[in-house]
């Protein structure tokens, strides 16, 4: 269940941020793939022309609409400020066929896709990215 309320969906995040601090990477990872997959879907929120006018975590979990960008985009938020150093560099990817994905090159994890976490990707070509150090940016 999604919460309706921003009051409820900001404590929801932060007990998922806890709540994945004490897991294993993979583990983490899925909780936070899964828990942003209940978000509600609506097509055509973010785009990445529209880059410089993102929401911040805060924002994006007040506006309350979720394309799949802003589902990414809200995953590697979580993970980038869950301040782990157990996994590589993580970048939010926007793949030649259209998919808005968080990439784990050095575990070759993807997130959003599917709706699953996917283990050991194989080749694929990237058209736009994003890293850590210039989503945080975003928020600081």
């Amino acid at each position: 269940m999604w919460h309706k309320e921003f009051e409820e969906r900001l404590i929801a995040w932060n007990q998922l941020r806890a709540d994945c601090e004490g897991k294993d990477l993979y583990s983490a990872l899925d909780t936070i793939n899964a828990w942003w997959q209940n978000a509600p879907w609506q097509p055509y929120y973010l785009h990445w022309d529209d880059l410089s006018k993102w929401p911040d975590p805060w924002q994006l979990l007040a506006d309350n609409v979720f394309c799949d960008l802003a589902k990414s985009l809200g995953m590697l938020y979580t993970v980038t400020m869950l301040n782990r150093d157990d996994h590589g560099p993580v970048e939010l990817v926007q793949t030649k066929d259209g998919y808005n994905l968080v990439y784990f090159a050095k575990e070759k994890y993807l997130m959003n896709m599917d709706g699953e976490v996917v283990v050991n990707t194989g080749p694929m070509v990237i058209e736009r990215r994003l890293n850590q150090q210039q989503i945080s940016q975003q928020y600081k």
